[in-house]
């Protein structure tokens, strides 16, 4: 999800809600996000290893295309964090159902989004606006949560727990660190859109 900023509106620079090419992938990215959860219920990591990774991929390309092609739209700017928030919570709330990855991992990633998304509805609510755009925190935290879920996945379709448990558990404190700064970025962004304005 990007950065909070005060804009003239929601979606200056783009167009209306078009669907083209790199929206398209995103909403097969929210489309992949119900067969991900089914397919980890049933503990069939491989298949849904792969359909994580395509995620993954087609997340960096829509955004790629949508450059190249000059195809940046309001609905892109609001279907895009959608997706990965999607993707992200329901990996990280089914992987902590399964007890594969640790709870407290799963609180942390949810309730920064859910912080997130409270703030930009306060923000609506008082006529405050702003413009979404990335910051290098939440790119390197939406990373490292994509990391820590594709190595989850991997070592257990590979049957590689014990070996690799060092490593994972890496992850999830970098990860944790990560989402808690990340969120304190968001609200003290959040404070200074609101500060400005009274």
């Amino acid at each position: 999800m990007g950065r909070l900023e005060q804009g003239k509106g929601y979606g200056t620079l783009m167009d209306a809600g078009r669907m083209n090419i790199p929206n398209a992938l995103t909403v097969m990215r929210i489309i992949f996000v119900p067969v991900i959860v089914i397919l980890l219920m049933q503990g069939d990591f491989f298949k849904a290893l792969i359909l994580f990774a395509l995620s993954g991929i087609s997340d960096g390309l829509d955004g790629f295309l949508a450059r190249i092609l000059n195809q940046q739209t309001e609905l892109g700017a609001y279907l895009d964090p959608i997706a990965d928030k999607a993707l992200m919570i329901s990996c990280f709330v089914t992987l902590s159902i399964k007890h594969i990855i640790p709870g407290w991992l799963s609180v942390i990633v949810v309730s920064r989004d859910c912080i997130i998304l409270l703030g930009v509805a306060v923000l609506a609510i008082m006529s405050v606006s702003f413009q979404i755009r990335p910051t290098m925190i939440s790119k390197l935290t939406t990373v490292l949560q994509l990391l820590t879920v594709f190595l989850v996945l991997a070592v257990h379709s590979l049957s590689l727990e014990g070996d690799l448990k060092t490593v994972l558990w890496g992850f999830y404190v970098v990860t944790a660190i990560l989402t808690i700064a990340s969120g304190l970025n968001y609200i003290f962004k959040g404070i200074r859109c609101i500060n400005s304005t009274t």
